[in-house]
């Protein structure tokens, strides 16, 4: 759901100063606000000298993060009951005090009260298959709750490890969707937890939102998150050469232009990366835009109203460089482009959060460049039906196990225990989904 409403054309720059969590960031100008530069000759994330497989940058990174603790600590999901009540407690105070600052700087208007009502609906019918997601996500030996990636306001991950520890696992690196405002780690359990049940271990990256950060915030802190992935995941049992890149929804716009930047940075000059795409196997698109040019009217209709969206993505002067199928046509970083990965895009063909158009459009305009591209369509679908009914609904999920068979296609022993595999079980009752899907504000 997006909380939004307009601004006028000449709304005053907020700034939200406080001290650690709770980050210092210039949000608002209705007319431009400044960029940051899309192509860093050094980004903040580089250590010069490091190969892209060394540990020593993430050794000093620990050192800088850890004061009483190290990192080791922070990760092995050792600390007791309370401290991880204490951990969700704060977080939930960031995010609901941001999401109350939002109103109060943005003003609360008709249509956000609908969809909020309506989003407390969408909830309360799913509720039975939310209890039992989160009770999986706060006491699973199997879940490593907020690991520190970085040293920005949420540089925190989830990782999702198989029960099985026998040989390095198959890993999907996931940025959660939330229209850019309400993203969050936890939103990828759900995945997480049905795909840690056929081998493959998922790590959720979480990431400042608006109004914690803007745009360019997002794709680094997403890139970081993918640098501590490539670069650690062998210590959890996953195996580096078989990472997968995927995002949700507005999760998918962002990992997209992280690894469109990520391939033009290694073509560009000085420096070194913490990671490679070379790293990343493939790219998996989930209802994602990928051209903001096409969505920026169609977003406005639907409440994500235009000055609000326009402070997101860093003014009008940045929708080019944050439009990953408009970049992809840009002669000048045609060698970036051939480095991208195999760039999969899936879509429900009623999806009307993010028309199934943008993935067709993309995944088009990618094989006209030369990337190996394609898009995967689900018929009569919605934004949240193939996120989010469909697996709590238990069963065959067609988008689930295409992803599977595509992660596991060159492992046969893999695919085998996937032929057997149990129906994964009903979470939610059919009449209750049927309702959900019927009010939601997605």
């Amino acid at each position: 759901m997006v909380a939004t409403t307009s601004l006028t054309a000449n709304a005053a720059t907020m700034l939200i100063q406080e001290h650690h969590d709770e980050t210092a960031r210039l949000l608002i100008d209705g007319r431009a606000v400044d960029t940051k530069p899309f192509l860093p000759r050094a980004s903040s994330y580089t250590s010069t000298g490091t190969p892209v497989n060394g540990s020593s940058f993430y050794q000093q990174r620990r050192r800088r993060i850890a004061s009483d603790t190290s990192l080791a600590s922070l990760t092995t999901g050792g600390g007791s009951r309370s401290e991880y009540v204490a951990h969700a407690a704060s977080e939930t105070y960031l995010l609901t005090r941001l999401g109350f600052k939002l109103l109060r700087y943005l003003g609360v208007g008709y249509r956000w009260i609908t969809r909020f009502l309506a989003l407390g609906c969408y909830a309360l019918l799913l509720m039975p298959g939310f209890i039992q997601v989160g009770y999986y996500y706060f006491f699973s030996s199997r879940v490593r709750r907020g690991i520190v990636y970085g040293d920005q306001p949420r540089n925190r991950l989830d990782l999702y490890l198989p029960k099985n520890s026998d040989g390095p696992k198959p890993v999907v690196a996931f940025v959660t969707g939330g229209a850019w405002i309400i993203g969050y780690k936890a939103w990828g359990s759900l995945l997480g937890q049905q795909l840690s049940e056929r081998d493959i271990i998922v790590a959720c990256i979480d990431y400042r939102n608006f109004p914690q950060g803007t745009i360019s915030d997002m794709v680094n802190d997403a890139s970081l998150g993918v640098s501590f992935v490539c670069n650690n995941i062998a210590e959890y049992g996953g195996d580096p050469n078989r990472i997968y890149l995927m995002g949700q929804s507005a999760g998918a716009h962002i990992a997209a232009c992280t690894l469109l930047e990520q391939a033009i940075k290694e073509c560009g000059e000085g420096g070194s990366t913490s990671w490679s795409v070379a790293q990343i196997k493939a790219y998996f698109g989930l209802s994602g835009g990928y051209n903001l040019f096409n969505l920026i009217d169609h977003f406005h209709s639907r409440g994500l109203y235009r000055s609000i969206f326009l402070s997101i993505m860093e003014g009008e002067q940045s929708l080019h460089q944050y439009s990953p199928e408009v970049t992809v046509q840009d002669p000048n970083i045609k060698t970036a482009v051939s480095r991208l990965p195999p760039i999969i895009l899936f879509h429900g063909t009623a999806d009307y959060s993010i028309p199934a158009d943008a993935s067709k459009s993309f995944a088009e305009t990618l094989q006209r460049v030369g990337v190996k591209a394609e898009s995967i369509m689900y018929e009569g679908r919605t934004h949240t039906d193939v996120f989010l009914h469909d697996p709590m609904r238990g069963g065959r999920d067609d988008m689930f196990e295409d992803l599977v068979a595509m992660i596991h296609a060159n492992d046969p022993e893999a695919l085998a225990k996937d032929a057997v595999a149990p129906p994964r079980k009903r979470l939610v009752p059919e009449f209750m989904l049927k309702l959900a899907r019927a009010v939601s504000p997605f």
